[in-house]
């Protein structure tokens, strides 16, 4: 079974959605896949994710609210076979914990290249929790045709 881990700062807007869109899409699609999210920082470690955020994924038919906020740990590079991360920052960070062992981590973004960015905007700080599911969307279709195709 595939296995893949969305990463971004603290596990609470952009990795859980990108981990509910997936399990979504990748049900209508007839994969089997395990999905997780994790934050490089362990502040909201045991929280659910961010309420607005919970709201703008409801609104498209994504339910968050049984994720938990959880911290990367270096386990994770051999438990996962994709480890997709929103921007450089947690690219970097998720690079220094890994230490050059186990899977790569990648951004997630350029699975499906948009004119204007390849990192996934924080909504905790930009408030268009809209535009982040837009972009997770686009590059979680992206990721299903990419696995299809494997």
């Amino acid at each position: 079974m595939e296995s893949i881990l969305f990463v971004c700062l603290g596990n609470i807007c952009r990795s859980p959605a990108a981990e509910g869109v997936l399990r979504v899409k990748a049900r209508a699609a007839g994969l089997d896949l395990r999905i997780d999210s994790a934050g490089t920082g362990g502040w909201h470690a045991g929280e659910p994710p961010y309420p607005p955020m919970i709201e703008a994924a409801a609104r498209r038919g994504y339910d968050l609210t049984a994720l938990r906020a959880r911290q990367l740990i270096r386990a994770d590079f051999d438990r996962f076979g994709y480890i997709l991360v929103m921007d450089r920052a947690n690219l970097r960070d998720a690079q220094r914990l890994r230490a050059g062992k186990g899977t790569e981590p990648g951004l997630f973004l350029p699975l499906a290249p948009h004119p204007t960015t390849d990192e996934v905007p924080d909504p905790y700080y930009t408030r268009d929790f809209g535009q982040t599911l837009d972009l997770v969307e686009a590059a979680a279709e992206a990721l299903i045709r990419r696995l299809k195709r494997a």
